[in-house]
């Protein structure tokens, strides 16, 4: 292994491994606070820029105090939210629809869209992967079981008639975490990956991976929410004016990114350079970010979607679900400003 090779690993180990429990601010909860969760990755642009550019701030009252907490995983937000620790939180699909169903009275919902698509499936150069025939006897990794990839990956090998190895058919399946996939797709030990970005990028650049397809190609109109906004509702209704106002700041931040998408590169390695002590060349992140739109649309029908494919799958339990209010109905006589 090379030098460049070695702190390539060791980098992206640093940058985007597991961070759950570092916090920026104290955990006390306080009614003039608005605690907001995200990950440190390209598809959490929105709370990235809109924290370290100010755009929240500016929007939210004097009186009341924005802290954050950075996470790694979906199902460690979700806890928090349930722990009453979290008032709002940047996840994909996979948490929001199971915090969703799991909390009490169905206390989280959806308030808006954060970034459509960003994920890819990568091979590795050695694989000889070309289709999904080609999939026979391989070995495929995806993050965590039940996150928005795995689900993606076992739906896709059940519409071309394949099985994982766990159900009695030829495709091996390793959930890990991404910088381990990073790892064995530098060993040959996995044929190919299915990842957000910036790991799809960072195994397409890095180590020579071929992607074989963005996932959004799979998708009506090539869209599928990746990255929505969730809030404890208990919260957004005892605080109407807060989240009315900072919903404001999120829509015009995805505006900014839009129109600035290289300060935004700018902003999102300052960011891990001050917090994570690394940070990614400018190519992985402007090639991630291109190949991720920004957008406050939570992209209803992909949610509901994506919600019947983890059902098949098992992943939402034995009796059935129930999605029908899972986006959070604005009240009319409030002062709240809806975008869903």
């Amino acid at each position: 292994m090379t030098i460049k090779l070695i702190l390539s690993v060791g980098i992206t180990v640093i940058i985007l491994g597991s961070i759950a429990g570092v916090f920026l601010s104290n955990t006390n909860s306080d009614e003039n606070n608005l605690r907001i969760a995200y990950f440190p990755n390209i598809g959490h642009a929105i709370p990235i820029v809109g924290i370290e550019k100010g755009f929240f701030v500016e929007k939210i009252s004097t009186a009341t105090k924005i802290e954050t907490r950075i996470f790694d995983s979906g199902p460690q937000v979700i806890e928090s939210l349930f722990a009453n620790s979290v008032d709002i939180a940047y996840v994909g699909p996979g948490p929001a629809i199971n915090g969703f169903l799991n909390s009490e009275n169905n206390n989280i919902q959806i308030l808006s869209g954060a970034a459509s698509g960003g994920a890819s499936f990568i091979v590795h150069p050695n694989s000889e992967i070309n289709s999904a025939s080609d999939f026979v006897g391989k070995k495929i990794a995806a993050p965590q079981i039940g996150n928005t990839q795995d689900v993606s990956l076992r739906n896709y090998l059940s519409e071309n008639n394949l099985k994982p190895a766990e159900k009695g058919g030829s495709v091996i399946v390793y959930n890990i975490a991404n910088p381990d996939i990073y790892t064995l797709f530098v060993k040959g030990d996995i044929d190919g990956a299915w990842v957000a970005e910036p790991w799809a990028t960072i195994l397409e650049t890095e180590l020579g991976g071929n992607r074989l397809f963005f996932e959004e190609d799979l998708w009506p109109n090539n869209q599928f929410a990746s990255v929505l906004l969730i809030a404890n509702t208990n919260y957004v209704e005892k605080n109407p004016e807060i989240i009315s106002n900072f919903l404001l700041s999120h829509y015009e931040t995805v505006d900014w990114i839009n129109d600035n998408p290289v300060e935004t590169r700018n902003i999102f390695n300052s960011f891990l350079k001050s917090h994570l002590g690394q940070s990614l060349s400018d190519n992985v992140v402007d090639i991630s970010l291109s190949n991720i739109e920004i957008t406050s649309d939570p992209i209803r029908d992909s949610v509901y979607s994506f919600a019947e494919k983890a059902n098949v799958l098992g992943y939402l339990g034995r009796n059935g679900y129930d999605l029908s209010e899972i986006f959070y109905t604005i009240d009319s006589n409030s002062n709240f400003v809806g975008g869903t």
